[in-house]
């Protein structure tokens, strides 16, 4: 028994001898890449063109309005404009009606595109209360006083 012990000693010995040690170096190197997409749920613009409404249809004036808007900043904006043509037209049917025909003339020829018409058709715009030969003789002395366009083409 005796050799029994000895000979699980000297196991035993073997078994609880010194580890084995190694040295390793480990070098690792990782590299990523990621896409992503970000959807933003915001609400629609606001901004809104005011309503200008021209009461009585027999006013010179147009309305406009418009309206921008950004994800920040909204921006509307409204205004009348005249129309000086509409007017002009006002003015010389309602001298026509009271008997006043060389006014009403007159109020035509302050736009360019009817005094030309007049003076082609050889019947000058009346001036200074003249008319026909007289008021061309005045308008050709005096071609300051033509509606601007009309000047710039002589």
């Amino acid at each position: 028994m005796y050799k029994i012990a000895l000979l699980l000693i000297c196991f035993c010995a073997i078994a609880h001898a010194d580890p084995i040690v190694t040295d390793s170096t480990s070098r690792s190197t990782t590299e990523s890449k990621s896409t992503s997409t970000t959807t933003v749920h915001s609400p629609p613009p606001t901004a809104v063109a005011p309503a200008i409404t021209v009461i009585n249809s027999d006013v010179c004036a147009v309305a406009v309005s418009g309206a921008a808007q950004t994800q920040i900043l909204g921006i509307s904006f409204g205004a009348t404009m005249i129309d000086k043509n509409c007017e002009r037209l006002k003015l010389a049917r309602s001298t026509y009606d009271m008997g006043m025909k060389v006014a009403a003339v007159a109020i035509m020829c302050q736009d360019e595109r009817v005094f030309s018409a007049m003076m082609n058709a050889g019947t000058p715009c009346p001036i200074d209360g003249k008319i026909g030969e007289q008021a061309k003789k005045i308008w050709e002395e005096n071609p300051d006083r033509m509606p601007a366009k009309v000047k710039s083409r002589d």
